[in-house]
Formats: C-alpha cells, sequence, structure tokens
C-alpha cells in the first residue's frame, strides 16, 4: 500500500509542475502586459514598472525566479489590485468558493445518492423516469446557463432569493444548486445502474434466503457495492464543481476565486492568474489524489494493481 501511495503522490507532483510550467510559458505568450492604462504610460515609466516586477527579463529567468518564490511561498504581488499580495487575494476569494462549493457537493451526492437508490429499487415507474430525466437535462444543461435561469426566474421575477451578492447565506443557495445539478445527474446515473446489477447478482438471493432484513441486504451489500464505481466519479465531479465556479461566481456576483480568476484573466494579471491556476491546480489533483486512495482502500483490487506496476 505504501508503494502505491508513493507513486499516486509523485505522480500528482509532476502533474502540478507541468500544469505550473504550461501555464506560465503560454500566459507570457499572449499579447500585452498586465500594467493598467498602458496607453498613457511614458516609455520611461513603463520601463521603470516592467523592471520593478521583473517583466523586463526574459521568460525563462522569471520562470525560475517564479519557481524560487514559490518554493518559500510567496506568489507575489497583483499587478492590476494595487499591489496586494496575490496569497491574501486568495484567502479572501477562498472563503464562498469553499461554502458554495462544499455545499454543491454535499447536495449532490446527497439528492444523487437517493435519486439513484429509489429508481434502482422502483424500476420503470415515475421515480425511475425522473431519475433518467434528471440525468439527461444534468449532462445536458451547462451550469452557467442553469445559473442565469436561477438568477432571472428564482432572483429577479419571483424574488424569493437574492440574484446577485454575497449579503448573507441565502445569496449561496442558488450559486450552490447550479453547481450540484450536474453532480445529481451523474450520482443517480450511476448509483442506479450498479443497483439494479447488484440486484440481480446471486448473493443477493442467498442473503434474502438467510432470512437478512430487506434494509441490512441494501445497506451491506447493494448499497455498498454500488457506491465502489460511483467513487470513482468523484474526482471528476469535484473538478467539475471548481471549474465551474468560474462562471457561476461570475453570473451571480460572488467574490469567490473563481469570479477573480475571470477578471484577472481580463487584466492580464500574470501573477493572480498564476496564483489562482496554482491553488485550482492543487486542489483538484489533491482531490482526485484523495478519491484513487479511497478507491484503493474500498476495492483491494486496485491497490494490487497499482503495487504490480
Amino acid at each position: 500500500m505504501a508503494r502505491y501511495i508513493l507513486k499516486r503522490f509523485s505522480l500528482m507532483i509532476v502533474t502540478l509542475l507541468v500544469i505550473i510550467t504550461a501555464t506560465f510559458f503560454l500566459m507570457h505568450s499572449l499579447p500585452g502586459t498586465p500594467l493598467k492604462n498602458e496607453e498613457k504610460l511614458s516609455p520611461e515609466l513603463r520601463a521603470q514598472i516592467l523592471e520593478q516586477y521583473g517583466l523586463d527579463k526574459p521568460a525563462y529567468v522569471q520562470y525560475f525566479k517564479f519557481l524560487g518564490n514559490l518554493a518559500q511561498g510567496d506568489l507575489g504581488k497583483s499587478l492590476n489590485y494595487d499591489g496586494r499580495e496575490v496569497t491574501d487575494m486568495l484567502m479572501q476569494g477562498f472563503g464562498p468558493s469553499l461554502l458554495i462549493g462544499s455545499q454543491a457537493l454535499i447536495l449532490g451526492v446527497i439528492i444523487g445518492l437517493i435519486l439513484g437508490v429509489l429508481a434502482a429499487l422502483k424500476r420503470n415507474t415515475w421515480l425511475d423516469s425522473l431519475a433518467t430525466g434528471v440525468s439527461i437535462m444534468g449532462v445536458s444543461i451547462p451550469s452557467f446557463v442553469l445559473a442565469a435561469l436561477l438568477a432571472y426566474f428564482v432572483g429577479v421575477k419571483l424574488g424569493w432569493l437574492p440574484a446577485t451578492g454575497y449579503d448573507s447565506y441565502s445569496a449561496t443557495i442558488m450559486p450552490s444548486f447550479a453547481l450540484s445539478f450536474a453532480v445529481i445527474a451523474q450520482i443517480s446515473r450511476y448509483v442506479r445502474t450498479e443497483m439494479v446489477e447488484v440486484l440481480e447478482q446471486d448473493y443477493m438471493r442467498t442473503a434474502k434466503a438467510k432470512g437478512i432484513s430487506r434494509l441490512a441486504i441494501l445497506v451491506r451489500h447493494a448499497l455498498r457495492n454500488a457506491l465502489i464505481p460511483a467513487i470513482t466519479v468523484m474526482g471528476p465531479l469535484a473538478v467539475n464543481i471548481i471549474t465551474g465556479s468560474l462562471v457561476v461566481e461570475l453570473a451571480f456576483a460572488v467574490p469567490g476565486m473563481g469570479k477573480m480568476f475571470v477578471e484577472s484573466i481580463t487584466n492580464n494579471d500574470y501573477t493572480v492568474i498564476m496564483g489562482t491556476t496554482i491553488f485550482y491546480s492543487v486542489l483538484i489533483v489533491v482531490t482526485l489524489f484523495i478519491v484513487d486512495l479511497l478507491y484503493g482502500f474500498i476495492d483491494p483490487r486496485i491497490r494490487i494493481t497499482g503495487a504490480k506496476e
């Protein structure tokens, strides 16, 4: 097991390094600079500012300097937000993003799990049709489209919830639901499919013949085995929530990391783009790493295969 964990951890580090390197050089290949009102600056002042931030150096020199600062936990200062520390900006935006993202994941897993189990137990009924319809809509409707519809109808037309802003907890409900809808669709589909297959297995009939209660059979045998494939999609679903939040936060004017990231791209704010990219990359890779380990604990065959490789 230790070898399996070490291999996955090494792969995680290499993945992060590749992402950081690719993002850095792609960003520096874009036209323009992150200076505000650049056209109004004199050539002397422009050169002075670029030198101050080290942007006058070749890209490879800036890259190694960035890696050195990163190793010390220094992500630099924003070029468009009055020289604010990028780390402070990330911490400020992480709170709203974490709340909305965690709510979306929890809500999606709970509702998707319940809907998938009910659809499997009530095959060819309206519940099964409902689960199928939710799955189709969940994978067909982008989160930003659902966010716009919710903001307009629920927020503006009906006035039940705030359409924009982050002034109260109620303002997090619609963004969380917009992000959770795809999770509900995926989880319900996987659980329903696996539950139907598990319920047809011989060991399920054996458990019934032994007089084990229906609830115990469903929890100990059917649900446990049906969850193994569903866990494999937890990592990608968490990634979808993270990436989906980029546009959803912007749609609801939530002052989270997603909104800040989009604005930094618009302004060519190199340091904020790099800091946010690294933060998101670490979050995504660590999430996939944890899910990978969790899957290995649940299904020992994964650990055996990993050890042989």
